[in-house]
């Protein structure tokens, strides 16, 4: 029983093991699946029309997100404190909105927090290598797009809340008819564009709306940030030779350097050795 146990840590919570690695890419293909199903139903003529499948997709997703906090409570070697951990405590939030509609209707769209499940993508995407190329700007674009679609993925986040948070607050009456809709409006402000087609009219509404305004400002130039680190540094790996070093396999050195930098030990074997 340890033994399966231990398997089944390894599976769930590892990433360097291919098990690992498919557990957690169905994951989120899975909490991506649960999340497209939430927005659809949020839509009138789909609700209508599929209320029916959404209600049971819904409850099947619910399900298999128990039992996986399930098992992870129980391949957990400390289950409390995972359970009162961050992940522990979203992948709760996972499970109970659905509970909650039991007895509350509008806390079904709650489930949307899911979305912040999908910061487990960092840990997948850690794993990604990028090899690098003589093309600056091939290598400084490669080497970003790591950090870009952790950023993409953390902003779509944020917009999905912010649009089921104004979903809830503003609601049809004031021109946010679906998650979709509220979302539309979150990337507009998100991205200071200000149409103004759609505005919050309530003071709970348009304190949030400020809180994404002001989100907005700090995050727009994150990904020119990163490129132009990337940059600076594919031009500065030019400037370096790529040579092994002997004594502790250091890989990149200054063009003209005769010692590895790190631990002083000779690049390059010396004539009377080679004699």
């Amino acid at each position: 029983m340890d033994t399966w146990r231990q398997r089944l840590y390894v599976i769930i919570f590892h990433t360097d093991t291919p098990a690992g690695q498919r557990f957690d890419n169905w994951l989120l293909l899975v909490i991506l699946a649960s999340l497209v199903v939430v927005m659809l139903d949020s839509v009138v003529a789909y609700q209508q029309q599929y209320a029916s499948l959404f209600d049971s997709l819904e409850w099947a997703f619910t399900l298999l997100f128990a039992v996986e906090y399930g098992l992870r409570l129980y391949c957990s070697p400390k289950p409390l404190r995972y359970a009162f951990s961050f992940f522990g405590l979203v992948d709760l939030l996972a499970v109970m909105p659905a509970i909650l509609s039991l007895f509350f209707a509008d806390a079904q769209y709650l489930m949307i927090v899911r979305a912040v499940r999908l910061i487990r993508i960092f840990r997948v995407l850690k794993l990604r290598q990028y090899l690098s190329q003589a093309n600056f700007l091939l290598t400084a674009l490669r080497g970003s797009r790591q950090k870009v679609t952790v950023f993409l993925v953390s902003v779509s986040t944020l917009v999905t809340v912010f649009g089921a948070l104004m979903y809830v607050i503003e609601g049809p009456p004031n021109g946010f008819t679906s998650i979709p809709t509220s979302i539309y409006w979150a990337v507009v402000t998100l991205t200071t564009v200000g149409y103004g087609d759609i505005t919050p009219q309530t003071p709970a509404g348009q304190m949030l709306s400020t809180l994404v305004m002001i989100t907005g400002y700090s995050i727009i130039a994150v990904p020119t940030g990163i490129f132009s680190a990337e940059l600076a540094a594919a031009m500065r790996g030019a400037d370096q030779l790529k040579r092994d070093c002997p004594g502790c396999a250091k890989d990149l050195h200054e063009l003209e350097a005769a010692f590895c930098t790190r631990c002083g030990h000779p690049l390059f074997p010396r004539q009377d050795q080679q004699r």
